[in-house]
């Protein structure tokens, strides 16, 4: 198969068109990616359940979890969604490129996340004892840790899905690096 289409709300099951419809209440709009999780029964419904989860990292954490990881794993569509929210969430262009790249020169904790989270996807969980260690060192706990695995998880599930199906991008593109 070379060409995968997003389902329409009248393509997926009852259950998905009422996750559809809170999303739109709530969005404006089904993004494409979670449109095409809706092909499965039960994918879509997961995916926000583990992606609203609660966790111990702040919201602007969590968007430099996503960045990383999206511009490591060659994600487009996430890199652009998240370029978008990393916005929403106070980081400026200026900084949500130099996430992508790998650092936060203006905040040293939130190097220390990008840098820990990088070391993390690249090396797939066994990150460089020095990420590790500037990791805790600059406040982050075990949980802080678990909780940046969780969100690796949850963004390898979607750059994986975007990567495979190379549906339309419904963001503004994000600038390549």
């Amino acid at each position: 198969m070379s060409n995968f289409n997003v389902p329409t709300r009248e393509e997926v099951s009852a259950n998905n068109q009422a996750i559809f419809d809170n999303l739109e209440k709530g969005l404006g709009f089904v993004p494409n990616l979670y449109a095409y999780f809706a092909k499965s029964e039960t994918a879509l419904g997961d995916y926000l359940a583990l992606q609203n989860r609660k966790s111990s990292l702040k919201a602007k954490e969590r968007e430099v979890v996503n960045l990383i990881t999206s511009q490591i794993n060659g994600c487009n569509y996430c890199q652009s969604a998240h370029t978008v929210l990393g916005k929403m969430n106070g980081f400026t262009d200026e900084q949500v490129l130099e996430l992508r790249r790998g650092s936060a020169a203006f905040d040293s904790k939130l190097d220390a996340l990008v840098k820990f989270t990088a070391s993390v996807v690249e090396n797939r969980g066994k990150a460089t004892p020095e990420s590790k260690t500037a990791f805790f060192e600059a406040g982050y706990t075990e949980v802080n840790m678990i909780d940046v695995v969780v969100v690796v998880g949850d963004k390898i599930i979607s750059n994986y899905i975007h990567n495979l199906a190379d549906f339309a991008i419904d963001f503004p593109l994000a600038p390549a690096l």
